[in-house]
């Protein structure tokens, strides 16, 4: 509950982030008020002895996180997507948070296995090992079949998890509403909806049958993928605290000795990955937000394997289309495009200037593309353009942002393959071929066939929805608007019924 009870676990976290020097960066972060930060030292200062005192190798921000605790490393590991909010230097800080902790028993794994799936472990599996990875949330655990023999990785959540992290997020919207209240000024860095959406992140983790969901959604877009593999799931051994899937076996990413080693080529893995995250991103509108080396391993047949499903990025195909002629118009270094696009989308309200806007989109890629190529960033791009974007009115996108904080990431597991890797030739051919596929005519006659089909579910019901808007003609009300609504509403509808006709037509000469 969300009441002064929070109070002491508040003054906890005010003390270590005095006692760990977490407390100025974190406020300079957030470019917070006056008031906040002398309402912060105040609260935090006399405390300073309670807090934890962390690793002292580590930076103030990432050190009191994880003397913290779980719910305050996953807490930073989120605001690591959200440079909007914490600034690109704490978000580079926050991006290296480690969430290894100290592992529970195998035999409360095995407890919490039988509990969930109400089987016994000896008897679903011929072998279970001891902990080989543990995080804030759940732990790893590698086991093989007993009907098939076939390896498998089981991940458990934390028992007690759900509470813990309940209590915590408890306070954090307890903090949120002291600094709404207590520091109106703050209110623009909008910590309720910070809190809000840290929330509905955990709540997700925090039950495995939407991760196994996203991994079997994920599993089927790239099925045809080639030089790429995701791990199958195994739904009658997952539930909402256990997911079970396939082994992934290979070297990890980022051992390039081992790489090396194996006769695998490093810049062909480089171009791999980056055009393999564009594909997911453009083609499907659903990403790992999550690819870094840790998370990617390579077969020994040189395929890439990916794991843990947790944060998954979704864009619709309407933000897709636009991003791409957006990236398409960077590419060809067609400025006005670029700021047209960004008019025509509602991006940027119609009272700006459109000339002054490509003038400013000029000043961002001209930079960049003088650069030697080895240098070349999109992520670097991307985030200029929402720096611009917002100076010309746009609102911030939070999926864009978790989009453009992917990119960098990818971009850099890329560059530790390959540094001599040039980041816009290897993207070109992806964009484009998105380009062919979305926005030229064969798209507008997809885009027809989609049309008549959903109006061909609805037809049924057309007739009587003009009918009722014809009857209405005849009983106008006696305010004229209203009337003149009806008129409006009968001739869209007409428009219906022929928009109908055609798109069938259509879809009949398709056919």
């Amino acid at each position: 509950m969300r009441g002064p009870h929070n109070l002491w676990r508040l003054i906890r976290t005010g003390a270590t982030f005095e006692r760990t020097g977490a407390m100025s960066v974190v406020l300079d972060a957030f470019e917070a008020p006056r008031s906040l930060r002398i309402l912060a030292h105040v609260l935090g200062k006399p405390f300073m002895w309670l807090g934890y005192k962390g690793d002292p190798e580590m930076p103030p921000a990432t050190r009191a996180l994880t003397a913290l605790g779980p719910a305050y490393i996953k807490f930073g590991q989120v605001l690591s997507t959200r440079p909007d909010v914490v600034g690109d230097d704490l978000a580079q800080q926050l991006r290296v948070l480690q969430d290894q902790l100290p592992p529970f028993p195998r035999a409360v794994a095995k407890a919490e296995i039988e509990k969930e799936l109400g089987i016994s472990v000896d008897e679903a599996f011929s072998e279970f090992s001891d902990p080989i990875a543990a995080a804030s949330i759940a732990q790893v655990h590698r086991a093989r079949l007993a009907d098939t023999g076939q390896d498998v990785a089981v991940k458990v959540l934390r028992p007690g998890i759900e509470r813990a992290f309940r209590r915590d997020v408890d306070a954090f919207y307890f903090a949120a509403r002291i600094i709404e209240l207590f520091a109106p000024g703050a209110r623009r860095l909008r910590p309720m909806d910070v809190i809000t959406h840290f929330d509905g992140v955990v709540r997700g983790e925090l039950d495995l049958r939407l991760e196994s969901a996203s991994a079997s959604e994920f599993a089927a877009n790239t099925a045809e993928d080639p030089g790429f593999r995701v791990p199958r799931i195994l739904w009658h051994l997952s539930a909402r605290r256990v997911m079970t899937l396939g082994w992934a076996d290979g070297i990890a990413l980022g051992d390039n000795d081992a790489l090396d080693a194996a006769g695998l080529d490093r810049a062909v893995l480089g171009e791999r990955v980056l055009t393999l995250f564009l594909s997911h991103a453009l083609r499907d509108g659903f990403f790992h937000a999550d690819m870094h080396q840790g998370n990617l391993k390579v077969g020994r047949d040189g395929d890439i394997i990916a794991y843990d499903f947790g944060i998954m990025g979704h864009i619709d195909e309407y933000t897709r289309r636009v991003y791409a002629e957006i990236l398409y118009g960077f590419i060809r270094r067609d400025y006005k495009r670029v700021a047209e696009v960004h008019f025509e989308a509602g991006y940027v309200p119609a009272n700006r200037d459109v000339d002054e806007f490509a003038r400013a989109l000029r000043a961002v890629g001209e930079p960049i593309f003088g650069m030697d190529a080895t240098h070349i960033s999109m992520g670097r791009l991307l985030s200029y353009l929402f720096e611009v974007t917002e100076r010309f009115g746009m609102e911030t996108r939070t999926e864009l942002i978790l989009l453009q904080r992917t990119m960098v990431v990818v971009e850099g597991v890329s560059r530790s393959l390959n540094p001599h890797i040039n980041i816009w030739e290897v993207a070109k051919p992806v964009v484009e071929d998105y380009i062919k596929q979305s926005i030229g005519p064969r798209a507008v006659l997809n885009d027809l066939v989609k049309t008549a089909k959903v109006m061909g579910r609805f037809g049924p019901r057309l007739p009587g929805l003009v009918e009722s808007a014809l009857i209405a003609q005849t009983h106008p009300a006696p305010a004229p608007v209203k009337s003149r609504r009806g008129a409006i509403v009968a001739a869209g509808l007409a428009g219906l019924v022929l928009g109908a006709a055609i798109a069938t037509a259509l879809v009949l000469i398709l056919d």
